[in-house]
Parts: C-alpha cells; sequence; structure tokens
C-alpha cells in the first residue's frame, strides 16, 4: 500500500498505553493509518462498521464485550472483515476461539515491531497468520479430548472453590455423579487432582476468571 492508499487499521485494547503505543508504531509506518481506537469490543463492532477499516487489531479480554464475541459480531456483518488479534493469552482455548470465531491472525503482544508490521501485511494481503508457538498451542487443543458441557460447568465451579457436594447442590445431581465427572475431568486434562485441574484450566484458557 502507499501513503495515499493506506493500510487502514482499528485498534481495539482497554488499555490506553497499549493503544498510544500501537497507534505511535503504526502511523509512523509508510502506508499504514489507525483510523480509530475502542476501549472494549461493543465499541470495536460500532466504530468498524462507521469505518469499515483494512484490520481491526483485537484484544481478547476487554470489558462490555470481549474480543471473541466482539470479532463474531464484526464477522457477521461484515463476513470480509481482517481481524488479527493482539493479545498476552497463548492459552490454546484462546487461540482456538479466536480463530473459530474468524481471526485471520493471532499475535502475542511481546512479537517482535518487525515481525507485527510484517503480520499486519500479510493478513491485508489475505494470509492467515499464526506463528510456530501458537500453532503449537492449537495443536495441543486439537489433539486433547474435549470436555463435555457438563464437565465444562463443573469444572468451572472447582475453579471457583465448590465441593464435589456444593456442586452437586447447585446443579442438582447427586455427589457422586459428580465425582464421576471430576474423575473424567483429570483425565481428559492429563491431569491428577483438582488442583492442577485448575492451574491448567486457567492457563490454557479453557476457564475465564470474570
Amino acid at each position: 500500500m502507499t501513503s495515499s492508499n493506506p493500510i487502514r487499521i482499528l485498534i481495539a485494547d482497554d488499555h490506553l498505553v497499549v493503544r498510544m503505543g500501537l497507534k505511535s508504531m503504526i502511523d509512523t509506518q509508510p502506508g499504514m493509518k489507525v483510523v480509530a481506537e475502542a476501549a472494549n469490543g461493543r465499541e470495536a463492532v460500532a466504530l468498524h462498521r462507521e469505518h469499515q477499516p483494512d484490520i481491526v487489531l483485537m484484544d481478547l479480554r476487554m470489558p462490555v464485550m470481549s474480543g471473541v464475541e466482539a470479532t463474531v459480531a464484526i464477522r457477521e456483518q461484515f463476513p470480509e472483515a481482517h481481524i488479527m488479534v493482539l493479545t498476552i493469552y497463548d492459552g490454546d482455548e484462546n487461540i482456538y476461539r479466536a480463530l473459530q470465531a474468524g481471526a485471520r491472525g493471532y499475535l502475542l503482544k511481546d512479537i517482535p515491531g518487525d515481525e507485527f508490521l510484517h503480520a499486519l501485511k500479510a493478513v491485508h494481503a489475505g494470509q492467515y497468520c499464526i506463528p510456530p508457538a501458537v500453532a503449537a498451542r492449537l495443536a495441543q487443543r486439537v489433539s486433547s479430548t474435549d470436555l463435555s458441557p457438563r464437565e465444562l460447568e463443573i469444572l468451572k465451579r472447582i475453579v471457583e472453590g465448590m465441593s464435589n457436594k456444593e456442586i452437586g447442590s447447585a446443579l442438582s445431581i447427586t455427589e457422586s455423579t459428580v465425582k464421576n465427572h471430576v474423575n473424567s475431568i483429570l483425565g481428559k486434562l492429563h491431569v491428577s487432582d483438582r488442583t492442577q485441574a485448575v492451574t491448567t484450566a486457567l492457563r490454557r484458557g479453557i476457564v475465564v476468571l470474570d
């Protein structure tokens, strides 16, 4: 792209300092221009509708509406939208959800500047941009056994610190049924106890704390 016809970029991140840094980096590049900034997912959807940028740089964890939810909403209105996730979260579930929502790239915020700018150009050209480290995380997710909806529900309550008895009461099932689900969860996550299950669930992004 040329300076007279630049790649138009929307930045969606709830941290002002991050937006300022990205804007400063991008606007100094020939052929690139930040056209709008959003502090949450809902703003990102509205600003995309208004400006229809070439690329959206989307953070995952934002207030009001998450990056994944915003990606889905934008793609419903603009199926060809080019959205690239830029985040600190490298859990395989985070990556899977973002790509499933329609993101064309997934970058971590510690990426070197030159690689970041190259990725922007690649996504603008219609390519998908998934660095090797991110692809390896995604492969881990694909190769693992999915938790059932009930198991995911129970895992979330384990992360919240609930006992089997409390979970059973909350879900109107017996304590022995909860125990069977917990054993299945431990097996699928390849861990030996509840503490390791909590750690794995949070690290991989299977469960997100509010």
